[in-house]
């Protein structure tokens, strides 16, 4: 993986009296980022830093290797942007509003006229690039949001919140866009959301923030992929089964119809011994089985384990 797009070491930032941003100090890896937290955790407030379209009260950040708060408009001209909100120009058509801001990133006119047209094609708006925006569905909007974005090949593209409003089948089309442009074109990409499905499922890294600072980040396949025991489903035994294991010198715990079992460290033992036991004392004690396999960590739980860290105020 190539050097960081974005570097933050004790970035702040408060409006009057409320800090949104206390201590921001992670890498953005090149590739596909999500930028997780709930709402209100300062996910755009920090997008607005990267962008320069706000000073920093503290701390250092550099962007493509620059200073947004004094190189703004060399590092705006790297950078995509796709912003929360919907407010676009009605009557404005989609290829209109796309060339218009591939020229205020720097293109020339005939040179952003057909880059905003390339763009529209590729997010799925080609028949539909000389229609006004008012005119579009909330999807189609979004995917002019992205257009606009990448028109300029930009290294680096910041999405926030590129899903809102949209529904179950819009939601997949958009993210489908995401990902190709983010593999298939090699421009990097933060992804700001709340929602872990989103991320999780299309981004490389993630970085997760709460109250103010950045509680975990990494790599998602490093931080979801921990095997952290043996789930067995059953019909009934539960309590048969869990007394047979744990005299075995397992660790049981019964949660609904599902056992969660583990073993103390064996480091000379096959890895999935513990699988057949499993088998062999279910046949045993003639319960019917209705699902056995490891237990991994997910994004969802590396996130709420994040979360209650920081409401104790512990580092992980």
């Amino acid at each position: 993986m190539s050097a960081a797009v974005i570097t933050a070491s004790g970035v702040a930032k408060s409006f009057g009296t409320t800090s949104v941003l206390s201590d921001i100090t992670v890498d953005f890896p090149a590739g596909i980022t999500g930028l997780l937290g709930s709402n209100g955790a300062g996910k755009t407030t920090l997008l607005s830093l990267v962008l320069g379209f706000e000073p920093r009260d503290g701390g250092n950040l550099t962007v493509l290797g620059h200073d947004p708060q004094t190189a703004g408009p060399e590092i705006r001209a790297r950078i995509g942007y796709s912003p929360e909100h919907h407010h676009l120009p009605p009557d404005v058509q989609a290829a209109d509003l796309v060339r218009h801001l591939a020229q205020l990133h720097g293109l020339p006119q005939q040179a952003s006229t057909e880059r905003a047209s390339d763009a529209l094609w590729l997010v799925g708006l080609g028949e539909e690039r000389f229609r006004p925006i008012g005119t579009m569905s909330t999807g189609q909007r979004q995917r002019v949001k992205l257009a606009a974005a990448i028109a300029h090949d930009p290294e680096l593209v910041l999405l926030d919140e590129p899903t809102d409003g949209l529904d179950p089948v819009q939601r997949d089309i958009m993210l489908e866009l995401i990902h190709r442009v983010g593999t298939e074109y090699g421009i990097s990409m933060v992804l700001s959301s709340h929602l872990l499905e989103e991320v999780e499922r299309i981004c490389d890294h993630v970085v997760i923030i709460a109250n103010g600072v950045v509680i975990r980040s990494g790599n998602i396949n490093e931080m979801r992929g921990g095997r952290t025991g043996v789930m067995v489903e059953l019909d009934d035994g539960h309590e048969l089964v869990a007394e047979t294991l744990r005299k075995a010198g397992l660790i049981v715990n019964i949660v609904g119809s599902r056992l969660m079992v583990d073993a103390p460290p064996q480091p000379d033992a096959d890895p999935y011994w513990i699988h057949d036991y499993i088998r062999d004392v279910v046949v045993w004690a003639d319960v019917g089985l209705r699902r056995l396999g490891d237990q991994t960590t997910s994004l969802e739980d590396v996130f709420l384990e994040s979360n209650d860290a920081a409401a104790l105020g512990v580092s992980t």
